[in-house]
C-alpha cells in the first residue's frame, strides 16, 4: 500500500476507534468508525487500550498490550501498531525512516516526528534507567480475511436532498428566475458593444439613449428578479433550516440512553452548527451554482463567437485556478476537523464552568477553570491562523493566475483591435463578460469549499441518524400489559463497559410482586440504580432477562411502558419552566383535580402558594433558586400526576427534612395503594414498612425478606441499618 490510510475521528473520544480503523484498512478490511466504537465499548471517558484490543480481537486481529523500550518498537514490533500518546490519545505508528517516525494521528492527519520528539510523547515511565511505552501491537489472523467487510453506507447527499423535495414548484420558480436573469445578462455585453460601434462611431445620440433605456428596463427587470428570487429562497431555506434540526432532535430522542453516556455535551451541539452549514448548501449555495454554471456556459458560448483564442487562453488559466485550489483541500478539510473539534470542547468547557460556578467559588477554583478555558481559546487561535495563512497562500495564488489570465486576455484583444480583428465595443464587450465569466468560477470554487464542509458535516452527522433506535420495529411490541403484571427478574447480569469490565450488576434473580412495595437497599455502588434503570428498559441487560407479567421487557412498546411508570431518580431534572409544567410535563390541558392532588401528596402546597404567580412561577434554569427538597417535591408530584401502575423511588426523599419527610411517606403509603412500588433508600423511615426488602451488595442480592426477618437474622442489612439508618445496636 502505497499511502498509509488514514481516518479522521469524528468526536473527543473516538480515537482508539479510529486508530483501529486504520490498521484494518491497511489489513485490506473496512469497518465504520460507529461499528469498532460499539466493539469497544466507549464511554465518555475514552475507551481503554482493553477496549481497543477486544475489538480487534472481534474482527479477527490478534492482539497484545505490552510495555516496551523505543528501541523494541522501531526494531522488533509489527507495524502498524497503536501507542497511547500523551497519557490521553492514541495514535498508529507505521512506520521508520531516516530518523522520523511517521505517525497516523486521528485528531491530526499523518504527522512525522524526529525521535527524540517521538519519545517525548509516547514514553510513560522514566525511571531508573527505564524509558517505556505502552504499545498495542496487532497482526491479522486467518479469521480477519474470511471475515466479511462491514457493510458500510456511503454518506452521499441524496439523503439531504430529500428535504428539496416537497418545495419542486419553489425550486423551479428559481431556478426559471436564474434563467431570466441569465438572459438578461446575456444581452447586455451586446448592448454595450452597439453603443460603441454603431452609436459612438456614427455619432448618432438617439441610438445611445434608446439603448441605454433599454439597459435601465434591463436591470430594473434584473432587480425585480432578484428580489423575488431572494424572498423565495428565505422561504425555503428557513423550511428546510427547520425541518433538519426537527428530524435530528427526534432522531436523538429516539436514542438509548446508553448513546449520550458516550457523548459530551459540545460534540452534540456541534453536530446542530453542522446541520445549519448542511442547510446553507443545500439552498444558498446548490441553486446558486446552478445559475453559476448556466450563465458560465453561456457566456463562454458568447466568448467562442468573440474569439476561440481567447475563449482558450480563459480554459486554460480556469484550469490552473481549479488545480491550485484542489491542493489546498485536503488540508482544509483536516483543519475543518480540527476546529469541531476544539469548539465542541470550548463548548463543554464553559457548560461545565457555568453549571459548576457554585463548586468553582467554594474551592476558589476560578483562575485554574478561566486557564482550562484560555488554553482551549490558544489551541482555537492556532487552528485559526493555521487556516488563514492557507486561505492566504491559496488566495495569493489563484489571484496571480487569474490576473496572469486577464492580462494575457487584455494583450490579445488590444492586439485583435490594432490589428483589425477586432472592433473597440467588441473588446469592451469581451472585458464585460469576462467579469461575468470569473464571478462564477469564484462561485464554483466556493461551491466546492461548502462541498467539502458540507461532506464533513454529512459524515459527522450520519454516524447519529444511521444510529439504531432504543426500539426498533416498535409496531411490531406489545402495547397492553397483561392482568398479571408482577416484574421477574431471572440470571441478570449487566455491565457498562465491555465483557472485561466489572459487573455491576451479577446473577440477580428477584421477583417484585404484583401491588406490593419492594425496597432495595445496599452501600454505594451496589448496583440499585442500575437495576432500577434496567427495569425502565433504559438499559438491556448482558445476560437474564426481565419480564412484565411472564412477557420480556423488550418485547414492550417503551414509551407505553414508561407511561404506566412513575418515576423519581436521585439526579432527577428541573425544566427552566413554570412549576405546573414542571409536573405536568406535556402541553395539554392540565388536570386541576389531579394536579392539586399531586400537590397536596408531595406536601409543595405552602411553597406554592407563597410565589408570586403561585404554580405559573417560572423555575431558573435546572432548579436554580429552589432547594434540594424543593425540587424533589416538585419529582415526586411530576410522579403522582401520571396516577401510574408502577412507581420508581431512586433516593427520592434524601434531602427532605424529617417532618416533610414523614408526611410524605404517610401520603405515599395512601397513594401507593393497589400500585407496585419499589424505593431504593437508605433511611429506615423508608423502607421499613416494605413488603420485601431486597440487599444488594457488589452487584449480588445477598439477603431478601421483611424489615423485623432481616433484623432477626443479624446480617448485612442489620448492619445497614446499625451503619446507614441510625438504629443503634
Amino acid at each position: 500500500m502505497s499511502k498509509f490510510p488514514f481516518y479522521q475521528q469524528y468526536d473527543a473520544m473516538d480515537c482508539g476507534p479510529s486508530c483501529l480503523r486504520m490498521v484494518a484498512k491497511y489489513y485490506g478490511k473496512h469497518f465504520s468508525t460507529e461499528f469498532l466504537r460499539e466493539k469497544s465499548f466507549i464511554t465518555r471517558e475514552g475507551v481503554s487500550l482493553l477496549g481497543i484490543s477486544d475489538a480487534a480481537e472481534g474482527i479477527g486481529l490478534r492482539s497484545m498490550g505490552v510495555k516496551i523500550s523505543f528501541g523494541q518498537l522501531k526494531k522488533e514490533a509489527p507495524l502498524p501498531c497503536i501507542v497511547h500518546w500523551g497519557q490521553n490519545h492514541f495514535v498508529v505508528v507505521y512506520k521508520f525512516k531516516k530518523g522520523k517516525v511517521f505517525v497516523a494521528d486521528p485528531a491530526f492527519g499523518r504527522l512525522e516526528y524526529s525521535e527524540s520528539e517521538f519519545r517525548q510523547k509516547w514514553l510513560a515511565t522514566v525511571k531508573e534507567g527505564e524509558e517505556k511505552g505502552i504499545c498495542l501491537l496487532l497482526q491479522p489472523t486467518p479469521d480477519f480475511y474470511q471475515e466479511a467487510d462491514e457493510k458500510v453506507k456511503r454518506t452521499g447527499f441524496r439523503f439531504v436532498l430529500n428535504y428539496l423535495k416537497p418545495y419542486r414548484k419553489l425550486v423551479i420558480q428559481l431556478l426559471l428566475g436564474f434563467f431570466l436573469g441569465s438572459l438578461i445578462q446575456l444581452v447586455l455585453p451586446f448592448l454595450t458593444q452597439s453603443i460603441i460601434d454603431v452609436g459612438i462611431s456614427n455619432q448618432d445620440i438617439g441610438f445611445i439613449y434608446l439603448v441605454l433605456a433599454a439597459q435601465m428596463v434591463l436591470f430594473i427587470s434584473r432587480m425585480s428578479v432578484d428580489f423575488i428570487r431572494s424572498w423565495i429562497l428565505l422561504h425555503i431555506s428557513t423550511r428546510i433550516n427547520i425541518s433538519i434540526i426537527s428530524d435530528f432532535l427526534i432522531k436523538l430522542m429516539k436514542l438509548p440512553l446508553g448513546f449520550f453516556d458516550s457523548k459530551m455535551i459540545g460534540d452534540i451541539l456541534q453536530r446542530i452548527e453542522d446541520h445549519g452549514r448542511i442547510e446553507r448548501f443545500l439552498t444558498a449555495q446548490s441553486i446558486g451554482i446552478l445559475f453559476s454554471m448556466f450563465s458560465l456556459v453561456i457566456f463562454a458560448v458568447v466568448l467562442a463567437i468573440y474569439s476561440l483564442k481567447i475563449l482558450l487562453i480563459f480554459i486554460v488559466g480556469s484550469v490552473l485556478y481549479f488545480v491550485w485550489v484542489y491542493i489546498f483541500m485536503k488540508r482544509r478539510r483536516e483543519l475543518d476537523y480540527k476546529r469541531f473539534r476544539k469548539l465542541s470542547e470550548n463548548q463543554s468547557k464553559l457548560i461545565q464552568i457555568i453549571n459548576g460556578m457554585q463548586e468553582i467559588k467554594l474551592n476558589n477554583y476560578e483562575k485554574e477553570k478561566r486557564w482550562e478555558w484560555e488554553r482551549i481559546q490558544a489551541g482555537l487561535f492556532k487552528v485559526s491562523v493555521k487556516s488563514l495563512a492557507l486561505e492566504q497562500y491559496q488566495n495569493a495564488g489563484s489571484v496571480f493566475i487569474n490576473e496572469t489570465k486577464n492580462i494575457l486576455i487584455i494583450v490579445i484583444a488590444a492586439t485583435g483591435v490594432i490589428n483589425g480583428e477586432l472592433t473597440l465595443g467588441m473588446m469592451l464587450a469581451i472585458q464585460y463578460i469576462l467579469g461575468q465569466l470569473n464571478s462564477p468560477l469564484r462561485q464554483l470554487i466556493y461551491f466546492m469549499h461548502q462541498a467539502q464542509d458540507a461532506k464533513i458535516s454529512l459524515e459527522r452527522l450520519a454516524e447519529i441518524h444511521e444510529k439504531k433506535d432504543e426500539q426498533e420495529f416498535a409496531g411490531t411490541k406489545v402495547k397492553m400489559l397483561p392482568e398479571n403484571k408482577s416484574i421477574s427478574i431471572s440470571n441478570l447480569v449487566f455491565q457498562y463497559e465491555g465483557p472485561r469490565s466489572p459487573k455491576v450488576l451479577n446473577n440477580i434473580n428477584l421477583e417484585i410482586p404484583e401491588n406490593k412495595t419492594t425496597a432495595i437497599v445496599g452501600t454505594s455502588g451496589s448496583g440499585k440504580t442500575t437495576l432500577i434503570k434496567l427495569m425502565l428498559g433504559f438499559y438491556q441487560p448482558v445476560e437474564g432477562e426481565i419480564k412484565i407479567g411472564g412477557v420480556r421487557l423488550a418485547n414492550y412498546y417503551q414509551p407505553m411502558w414508561r407511561d404506566k411508570c412513575g418515576v423519581v431518580m436521585q439526579d432527577g431534572f428541573i425544566f427552566s419552566d413554570s412549576i405546573a409544567r414542571n409536573i405536568v410535563v406535556s402541553e395539554g390541558a392540565i388536570d386541576e383535580q389531579l394536579f392539586l392532588h399531586a400537590v397536596k401528596m408531595a406536601n409543595i402546597q405552602d411553597y406554592i402558594d407563597s410565589l408570586p404567580l403561585s404554580y405559573n412561577t417560572v423555575i431558573g434554569q435546572e432548579g436554580s433558586g429552589l432547594s434540594q427538597g424543593q425540587k424533589q417535591r416538585i419529582l415526586i408530584a411530576r410522579a403522582i400526576y401520571k396516577n401510574p401502575s408502577y412507581l420508581f423511588f431512586d433516593e427520592a426523599t434524601n434531602a427532605l427534612d424529617a417532618n416533610n419527610e414523614k408526611l410524605i411517606m404517610e401520603n405515599m403509603d395512601e397513594f401507593s395503594k393497589g400500585k407496585t412500588v419499589v424505593v431504593v433508600a437508605h433511611r429506615l423511615s423508608t423502607v421499613k414498612n416494605a413488603d420485601q426488602i431486597v440487599v444488594l451488595e457488589k452487584g449480588q442480592i445477598v439477603e431478601i425478606g421483611k424489615h423485623q426477618e432481616l433484623i432477626d437474622k443479624k446480617g448485612k442489612y442489620y448492619r445497614l441499618v446499625k451503619n446507614q439508618l441510625e438504629l443503634g445496636s
